[in-house]
């Protein structure tokens, strides 16, 4: 069962696969960010010819979403030959959900100078498998492969590879497929048991220097509580050949 079923143009339904983390009747946020970007890209392509390339996505994340149809329309905010900027929305009952942006920016040759003094995680297989579900509850978690190096509580490297595709019966890029698994990093190494503490994420936003490819997310993730409830989780995110950008997720910290 693939995580959505598109039911027409902009509209898709939600199936078990999505449920959890906090609550298993709503729908854990990550597939949810993936199938913007799907739409993004698709959008993106049936409109140029010559193919930008994704820098940056950043979503503000306005609510929470049951397990149930949701809609996306997407539209071009500031146009351009070799940059642009382009912004999507995800509604449930008229209801905004999700709101996305990302700038698509023209590709050049610099293999010659490229590089990043981010260091590499360990492969896959080199990373004890773990069971997320000793810690989340819902579908979403389930349906994930998992390695991980745990440090300390808020500090852990690993990486995740879904089982589940993101829609059925239609190609979805290894892009879109891997950022709808980034918003699993704030709940893969937590600082606080979240029976007695929540701290979910208000926002996601992504920068990549180069294109992931494969079916591994790889996370080298830190965790920060402050002292007034608000709360900070920050990745490099991988693909098997290296480092390919960084993450960012702005919590709230609620105990009780």
């Amino acid at each position: 069962m693939p995580y959505f079923e598109r039911l027409d143009e902009g509209r898709f339904r939600a199936t078990e696969e999505v449920s959890g983390a906090w609550r298993i009747e709503e729908q854990h946020i990550a597939p949810a960010l993936g199938l913007l970007a799907h739409e993004v890209l698709r959008d993106h392509e049936r409109r140029r010819e010559e193919r930008l390339l994704l820098s940056r996505v950043s979503y503000d994340l306005l609510g929470t979403v049951p397990v149930a149809e949701v809609e996306i329309e997407v539209r071009v905010v500031r146009p351009g030959r070799t940059i642009e900027l382009v912004e999507a929305a995800l509604t449930h009952a008229g209801r905004p959900i999700v709101r996305m942006r990302a700038w698509l920016l023209q590709a050049h040759e610099t293999a010659g100078i490229g590089g990043s003094p981010f260091a590499p995680l360990p492969l896959p297989e080199e990373l004890a498998v773990w069971d997320p579900t000793s810690v989340w509850p819902g579908g979403f978690i389930a349906s994930v492969e998992l390695r991980r190096d745990q440090v300390e509580p808020g500090r852990a490297r690993f990486w995740v590879r879904p089982r589940t595709p993101l829609l059925d019966g239609e190609p979805v890029s290894e892009l879109a497929a891997y950022v709808g698994v980034l918003d699993i990093a704030n709940g893969m190494t937590v600082r606080a048991d979240p029976r007695t503490v929540a701290f979910p994420n208000v926002d996601l936003t992504a920068h990549f220097f180069t294109e992931p490819r494969g079916a591994w997310v790889g996370f080298d993730t830190r965790v920060s509580f402050g002292s007034s409830g608000l709360g900070l989780t920050s990745s490099v995110i991988h693909d098997v050949q290296g480092p390919v950008g960084t993450l960012n997720q702005s919590l709230t910290v609620r105990p009780g």
